[in-house]
């Protein structure tokens, strides 16, 4: 009796069981509560204090702070190009990690380290807004707000001692504000020498870490322990004022700052032909080296003469040797009318060995195209001797830039003086009555100094330098930097106007040495010119 008690009970108990999922299945599809209401989507100026509490850490900053912009076509960027981006990266670092690994592994007696699996996931990171800052320097400088909560898949085998142990890292967590700094902006692609990378508070980091398919974080008092030491170890290498310098193109490159002299020995040229109708060719030569904006030097006139003999000796400032040409072009001397071209050639510098002598007989060109058929017309010779003197890298002059700390005066300053040094950089917001084609005019102590004339520009960008050497700081005097504006147009209307201008106290720069400000151009209505002043002394 005993044993029937016990299978009905069980049959009984499975019964009811099954009746009982059912009827739950069937209410829960078909009967809803009355009570179950659709949410009420309320502004946040109306939310209580507490769900805003609650709220807060989710808004996106440009929420909250009207001085971060938004940048979803960025997050929308990335969203599209993150399988491209993840395996790119992901390749990058293997090749990085590689050769660092193979190096240190012999010093732990490990018999190897290889990456299992690699992947940043399909979760691309976001940016919850980004801040600029606008400077007078030669910088631009982001701190945008990112948020990565990835699904990862990092996977790492050591094998030692015959044995292998696998480390996994998954669901990791990155949430980082930092400031990004594009450093000096120079005019070489992509027109910044270095990035500047660093902290602006610490970073939260939250990941979970696997041995042996254990999940380790799982521990007590280990997974709080992980999470604040890596914050401090990554806020003590980079937390500001600590700064990740990388840089992107080579200093003299990116500055186009002089790396060497070229000594330039134009000696005669031979069998020119002439070009007067009426008697020999008055000819002359002019050098000027490509991509560089100095004008041109000439040598003298020799009148009347096929075969001149110059013997003339000329220095210029050489910024790239790899890519900068030495060009000569021959003309005829006219007193009334242009002055006639007899021949060109170009001397590549990278043809030049370093500091010897090299004497080169250049045939005389029409151009420089070498399908042209008038090229192999003989037009004559030149006989030149040129000589490339590189600097060594410690005489190599670095600009302000690099350094942050000013050049000193050249030799021959005097003790007690000094040489001032005045870069105009732009104006902004300058325009005539009659014509805007602006120039700088500089005044100091009766010296006068020009600017070249850039055309029809209310936004004009110079970046001139000019320098006056003083036997005595000039506590006591006045800098006038005025912006006119001269007609293309030949005529004896209007042919000048002033577009504005400042008069600057020079006590600041002697004591701080250095000053870069936008001045508000008086006569103008919302003109203003930025100019750097530098006191250098010896």
């Amino acid at each position: 009796m005993g044993f029937f008690s016990t299978i009905f009970g069980f049959c009984g108990f499975g019964f009811g069981i099954s009746i009982g999922l059912v009827a739950g299945y069937f209410l829960f599809i078909y009967f809803q509560p009355s009570d179950v209401q659709d949410p009420v989507i309320r502004p946040l100026v109306e939310q209580d204090s507490e769900t805003l509490q609650r709220m807060l850490p989710e808004i996106p900053l440009w929420v909250k702070n009207p001085d971060y912009d938004r940048v979803d076509w960025l997050n929308k960027f990335i969203g599209y190009m993150w399988p491209y981006l993840d395996k790119a990266i992901c390749q990058t670092a293997k090749n990085i990690a590689k050769p660092i690994i193979a190096e240190q592994i012999p010093k732990y007696k490990i018999e190897a380290v290889e990456f299992e699996a690699l992947t940043l996931g399909s979760l691309p990171p976001t940016f919850q807004g980004m801040k600029v800052y606008v400077t007078d320097e030669k910088e631009l400088i982001m701190e945008p707000s990112i948020k990565w909560a990835g699904n990862p898949n990092v996977t790492i085998a050591v094998k030692a001692f015959g044995l292998k142990a696998t480390v996994q890292v998954i669901d990791l967590q990155i949430f980082a504000a930092p400031r990004i700094t594009l450093k000096p902006l120079v005019p070489s692609f992509p027109c910044f020498a270095n990035i500047s990378v660093s902290l602006m508070d610490k970073p939260h980091v939250d990941f979970g870490l696997k041995l042996l398919g254990a999940d380790l974080m799982s521990i007590p008092g280990l997974y709080r322990f992980v999470q604040e030491l890596i914050r401090d170890q990554v806020a003590k290498m980079y937390l500001w004022p600590q700064t990740l310098e990388v840089p992107i193109l080579d200093p003299a490159k990116a500055f186009k700052r002089p790396v060497g002299l070229l000594n330039v020995k134009v000696v005669r040229a031979m069998k020119l032909k002439k070009k007067d109708i009426l008697g020999a060719s008055d000819p002359y030569v002019k050098l000027k080296l490509t991509e560089d904006k100095l004008p041109a030097k000439k040598t003298s006139v020799k009148h009347k003469n096929l075969n001149p003999e110059w013997n003339e000796e000329f220095t210029v400032v050489v910024k790239d040797p790899e890519t900068q040409a030495l060009e000569f072009r021959v003309y005829d001397w006219e007193q009334v009318g242009k002055h006639e071209k007899m021949g060109m050639n170009v001397v590549p510098l990278k043809e030049l060995p370093p500091n010897e002598p090299k004497v080169m007989t250049l045939d005389l060109l029409k151009n420089m195209d070498l399908n042209d058929v008038q090229n192999e017309k003989s037009r004559g010779q030149l006989v030149v001797e040129l000589t490339y003197n590189p600097f060594k890298e410690e005489d190599i002059p670095k600009a302000f830039e690099e350094t942050n700390t000013l050049q000193k005066a050249p030799d021959g300053t005097p003790a007690s003086g000094g040489l001032l040094v005045v870069i105009v950089h732009e104006a902004q917001d300058v325009e005539g009555k009659h014509h805007t084609n602006p120039f700088v005019r500089i005044l100091f102590r009766g010296e006068e100094r020009k600017t070249k004339h850039i055309k029809k520009n209310r936004d004009p960008r110079w970046e001139e330098e000019f320098s006056f050497m003083l036997d005595e700081p000039p506590v006591n005097d006045k800098l006038h930097v005025e912006v006119l504006s001269s007609s293309s147009r030949i005529g004896l209307l209007h042919p000048k106007e002033s577009l504005g201008y400042v008069t600057i106290n020079l006590s600041d720069v002697i004591s701080n040495k250095r000053i870069n400000e936008k001045y508000h151009l008086i006569d103008s209505k919302n003109g203003r010119i930025q100019v750097e002043l530098q006191w250098r002394t010896s």
